[in-house]
């Protein structure tokens, strides 16, 4: 028989795991849904995951995601929807980011009019350019992410890849008509039970998302993680201007998520078929 010291540990543990997976209390309890907007196939792998065999390659999710409950209704990242990002690259299932959300199969379904909130990861493009197809969304974004690309970043060169002038343009007309909130930094809770948390540079100053749900805390890692792979194997992403900052984050993700399970990478196809479908472009994250 175990001895009461083993039996005090088991019981112990059992507790941690219970208390892992329980929301927190006195917040709100979230729903979360990834939607799939958009495709890019044969992306090199080694350009996502570092040390990555260049010959890999993958069809990448384009994915947004949206957080429903206490009265919001939250978009996390916005695509792209321009014209010009479909002369420099292949897009395949192409639907504009707020066509997705309407079609997304989600009950009540959603219209980019309902869509109380819009949180940008960070400014590239393929994350920030349809921040204004939501016309009554506050935006979110890091207090240092707006002032370095609306400023400093365009003084020299190679200091601003991936970043698009119109999106920084739309971004100034959205903070000049009163709609832009700035996050000041790491673990703020810009609503309650939802906090933002700086990433590992893979711009200047990204954040991902710790969602208070049913299931527990959901990570929505976004840029700051690509696929499971850089996870299951501690491998920083490759786009990134400080490698140890992101792997130290993901360290960060497994100490704050409920479960490892519900730390959801950017671009990862995967993740549609490890959730609950909702249509064919849209899974619960539970």
């Amino acid at each position: 028989m175990p001895n009461k010291f083993m039996v005090l540990i088991i019981l112990l543990s059992l507790s941690a795991m219970a208390c892992a997976v329980t929301p927190l209390e006195g917040k709100p309890v979230y729903e979360v849904y990834a939607i799939r907007y958009a495709s890019i196939p044969d992306f090199h792998v080694n350009a996502l995951v570092a040390g990555a065999d260049p010959q890999r390659k993958l069809d990448i999710a384009m994915t947004v995601w949206l957080i429903r409950g206490n009265g919001h209704i939250i978009l996390v990242d916005s695509g792209f929807y321009r014209p010009q990002f479909f002369k420099d690259w292949k897009i395949t299932g192409f639907l504009k980011p707020s066509d997705a959300v309407a079609q997304s199969g989600i009950t009540p379904a959603v219209q980019p009019k309902d869509v109380t909130d819009v949180v940008i990861t960070h400014l590239h493009w393929d994350h920030a350019d349809g921040m204004d197809l939501f016309p009554n969304a506050r935006i979110w974004l890091q207090k240092d992410e707006y002032v370095y690309y609306t400023g400093e970043a365009w003084q020299q060169r190679r200091t601003h890849g991936g970043i698009d002038p119109d999106d920084v343009l739309a971004l100034v007309k959205l903070n000049l008509a009163g709609r832009v909130s700035l996050v000041n930094g790491d673990a703020q809770e810009i609503l309650p039970g939802i906090t933002c948390y700086t990433g590992g540079k893979h711009t200047f100053q990204s954040q991902y998302l710790g969602v208070n749900t049913g299931a527990g805390t959901v990570i929505l890692a976004s840029d700051n993680m690509y696929l499971y792979e850089n996870l299951e194997k501690h491998a920083p992403i490759a786009q990134t201007l400080d490698a140890a900052s992101n792997l130290r984050a993901q360290d960060r993700m497994k100490q704050l998520a409920a479960s490892p399970r519900l730390i959801v990478p950017g671009h990862d196809p995967a993740v549609f078929d490890k959730f609950p479908k909702v249509s064919e472009r849209t899974v619960r994250i539970e």
